[in-house]
């Protein structure tokens, strides 16, 4: 069924939820609207005709105000367009078949765009790196210029500590994708799993700062256990130990690295906030 009527009573499941799975085009629309009258049927038919690639989702904004308002409908008919439970698009009166069909087809995902979602949700839900990469490779070859599926493809293999294969698919995206956020958070991940690959035994770092408590080596180290183990703090702990006994080791090595595990923690957060307000302190 490809066309529902919509309340406040399932808006949630029928498009918040359902628009993580599918793009769901709500109407708000009303008996006595002439507009909604020539809109609503296009939409129907159009609905029919992409057979499941989108669900119309009909609410009588009269018999359901809370809903109008909370989206901010201020005339009808207005028409939402929903992906992921957000409004992505939108538009306000009956528009010509031409522009509707312009609307829609630009929140259809495209097939390079759905076998990317399937891998997603290949890992997600099932974590089958090796099926998610393999639906990936088949988006790329789709859309060989589509940096999302790079970037998808990078995290994956970080997941599966394919390290070098991941640092590898980044160095191929643009410089202005390899300043997203998501970007440097997965550059971040790279660096720091490799700091941990070489570290010694949490135990046997332990034991070397007990004796030795300038060890800053076996601190450096065990910061990069704490990372992988996702043990922030007692990581950033160690690391802020290190800058205050000696600034210029390894290069500045533990600065750098502190900032890496911000970044890596999306560089904001109480916990970031908090150890870059002791890190000015430490260097001031």
């Amino acid at each position: 069924m490809h066309t529902i009527d919509v309340d406040q009573t399932n808006f949630d499941s029928a498009v918040i939820q359902a628009s993580s799975n599918t793009p769901v085009v709500v109407d708000f629309w009303a008996p006595w609207c002439g507009p909604c009258r020539a809109l609503g049927p296009m939409l129907e038919k159009l609905a029919a005709e992409y057979d499941g690639r989108f669900v119309l989702a009909k609410i009588n904004s009269d018999e359901n105000p809370e809903l109008a308002a909370r989206y901010g409908v201020r005339g009808i008919p207005n028409v939402k367009a929903f992906v992921a439970g957000e409004v992505v698009d939108e538009f306000s009166g009956a528009l010509p078949e031409s522009a509707v069909r312009q609307f829609i087809a630009s929140i259809i995902p495209s097939p390079a765009d759905e076998l990317r979602l399937q891998a997603l949700a290949a890992y997600r839900n099932d974590n089958d790196v090796d099926a998610a990469l393999t639906l990936l490779d088949r988006a790329g070859e789709l859309d060989p210029d589509s940096e999302e599926i790079k970037v998808d493809r990078a995290g994956l293999l970080v997941a599966a500590s394919r390290l070098a294969e991941a640092r590898a698919v980044l160095a191929t995206l643009s410089p202005l994708t390899q300043m997203d956020d998501s970007v440097k958070e997965l550059t971040a991940r790279i660096e720091l799993a490799e700091g941990a690959a070489g570290a010694a035994s949490e135990n046997a770092l332990v034991k070397r700062i007990e004796a030795n408590e300038g060890d800053l080596d076996a601190r450096m180290q065990l910061a990069h256990v704490y990372v992988a183990r996702k043990e922030y703090r007692k990581a950033l702990e160690h690391l802020l130990g290190i800058v205050e006994r000696d600034r210029k080791f390894g290069d500045d090595a533990a600065r750098k690295t502190m900032l890496k595990v911000f970044e890596l923690l999306g560089g904001q957060g109480e916990l970031v906030s908090e150890f870059r307000k002791r890190l000015a302190r430490t260097m001031n």
